[in-house]
């Protein structure tokens, strides 16, 4: 019964054009006086590659074949199971297709597996084949769970001897301990998976809690022993060429590494706490900094009114919002458009967070006198065509950014406040002389970052036109109105928290005439909101509802962010 089944797979082969006659012969041979499988002796022999096998039987069990060496995995399927069932039955997710989660398999035909993975997951299994090389390196690639982690912490040696002590030579010890670097690796790496934009590590009495911030939420993830926290904070000021027997003040610092194939920079910050010193790390990805404006969330004519300002010769376009609304990645989305060979732009930033090509960006130093204000009086001596200041935070930077509009520049800049009308008396209390402000403002960009609803398992809810009515909802005529909103279980595409990703909620106010009359004659906030109203700005708390209704936000995420 053997000959028939490897004379098929012989003939497999042949049709493919994987090996000829004379090798198929000289490896059947070989199986014969051996008993190893055909397939096995052609490997062995070079022949064959393990991936062409597979796919060879994947064609003859009709079940598709994937390479995962050129395959894109998507992060958060593959996740979604955890270290150890990964490798015990070599499986791991690697997409979705059809509402069903595609999982690459060394053997698709595995019932306990294909089992517990629906179990696990909740999920309809497509299983495909590859083999057991790529999904081993995928694992070791996707799968950063608390498996490595529980792995990592039994070799971690007992750090708590150097708790208390001031050596610097103890500290740097412990920093390099190969456990703790890896350790510190995988939160690390974790995190990036996770899609997080800060990693907290915060001492407590008895342990340490880890916290990552995604799509703007904490969520805690794991609770480490105390003893390894000397080990955690020395190694990351080692990486980010901080003092490290320096405990008794904050401190600041960065690095980069390679993570998840990606080009990830850290920013540190150390506070000192009662329980010992919080770590903050802000997890910048530079691929995701570079979005299109129209991928932000803008729609379709605030966007026209934003683009149309940032593209005059001259002027000034300001972003305002809360830390952390997205701000900085409006601005350098405006820049990537505005960059060309022949137009000089020159940034003023605290801190650079992002690199980006072609420009000239400035790192803010205020120990050494190098202000913003100071480094616009400078940058302005260098022939700019293009300014972008990082943030707005006193009177001579304000002015300086409204003379340098005046003078012929086009200057981009942020300040914080709650809507896009206050940043016009805010600049004014900062004192700007109003008619200043109208002749070099052309318009001003309020935003918000709200989480989107996961398309997976967002689920439709119906509210009373009276509720509706209170909060500002656009009117409808029915009783009822149906939108969608988050499932409160999720599913595991969104972790269980039924949100995914985040949106751009936004308010362009542009300045017309009108609303240069409003600002000379020293109007107030809601006045200048009244007009600009009236000439077409959307309110935030609009342009979000705008987006429930097409089903990417809830009514609930749009109120927890928007006043």
């Amino acid at each position: 019964m053997e000959k028939p089944k490897q004379d098929r797979l012989g003939r497999l082969l042949l049709e493919n054009k994987l090996i000829n006659e004379e090798q198929l012969d000289e490896a059947l041979d070989e199986h014969s006086t051996t008993g190893k499988s055909l397939g096995r002796v052609l490997i062995d022999k070079g022949v064959l590659t393990e991936g062409q096998l597979t796919s060879v039987l994947a064609e003859q069990i009709g079940i598709r074949y994937v390479d995962l060496n050129n395959y894109p995995i998507d992060p958060a399927a593959a996740t979604l199971v955890d270290a150890g069932l990964a490798r015990r039955y070599m499986v791991i997710p690697i997409d979705y297709e059809d509402s069903k989660l595609m999982v690459a398999m060394a053997d698709p035909t595995n019932v306990f597996a294909l089992d517990d993975l629906r179990i696990m997951t909740g999920m309809e299994i497509l299983p495909v084949v590859t083999t057991k090389d790529d999904i081993s390196a995928a694992i070791g690639r996707y799968l950063h769970t608390s498996v490595d982690m529980d792995d990592t912490l039994e070799d971690l040696p007992a750090l708590e001897d150097i708790a208390g002590e001031e050596d610097e030579e103890d500290l740097q010890e412990a920093g390099e301990e190969a456990p703790i670097v890896k350790y510190v690796n995988l939160i690390i790496s974790e995190a990036v998976h996770e899609g997080a934009s800060d990693i907290h590590i915060e001492p407590g009495e008895k342990d340490v809690r880890i916290r990552y911030r995604i799509d703007g939420v904490l969520r805690e993830t794991r609770r480490s022993p105390k003893r390894i926290h000397p080990g955690i904070v020395s190694r990351l000021k080692i990486l980010g060429n901080m003092n490290i027997a320096e405990r008794r003040i904050p401190q600041d610092g960065r690095f980069a590494l390679e993570a998840a194939g990606k080009h990830i920079d850290v920013r540190v910050a150390s506070v000192p706490t009662v329980h010992g010193e919080k770590i903050v790390l802000r997890v910048l990805d530079r691929a995701s900094i570079l979005m299109s404006l129209s991928e932000l969330g803008l729609s379709p004519e605030p966007l026209k009114m934003f683009t149309d300002s940032f593209q005059k010769p001259y002027g000034t376009c300001i972003v305002t919002g809360p830390t952390g609304s997205g701000k900085t990645t409006t601005l350098y989305a405006a820049l990537t458009e505005l960059n060309r060979r022949e137009v000089n732009v020159i940034t003023v930033e605290d801190p650079v967070e992002y690199q980006l090509k072609g420009t000239n960006q400035v790192q803010v130093n205020a120990k050494v006198g190098l202000t913003f204000a100071a480094t616009l009086r400078s940058i302005l001596r260098c022939d700019p065509d293009i300014v972008m200041i990082g943030e707005i935070r006193d009177s001579e930077s304000a002015k300086m950014a409204i003379e340098s509009a005046l003078t012929g520049h086009m200057v981009l800049c942020t300040l914080h406040t709650n809507d896009a009308p206050s940043a016009i008396t805010r600049m004014i209390e900062m004192g700007v002389e109003p008619f200043l402000i109208a002749s070099a403002v052309d318009s001003v960009v309020s935003q918000r970052l709200a989480r989107k609803l996961c398309k997976r398992c967002r689920q439709e809810a119906v509210y009373e036109a009276e509720y509706l009515q209170k909060i500002g909802f656009p009117p409808d005529d029915a009783e009822t109105v149906t939108v969608f909103k988050a499932n409160p279980k999720g599913c595991p595409f969104c972790n269980h928290t039924g949100f995914r990703g985040r949106i751009g909620v936004y308010e362009v106010l542009s300045i017309d005439e009108q609303v240069e009359k409003v600002i000379v004659n020293m109007g107030t906030a809601r006045e200048i909101t009244v007009v600009a109203r009236d000439k077409g700005m959307v309110p935030l708390r609009q342009d979000g509802f705008n987006k429930v209704k097409q089903g990417i936000t809830s009514i609930e995420e749009v109120l927890r962010v928007v006043m």
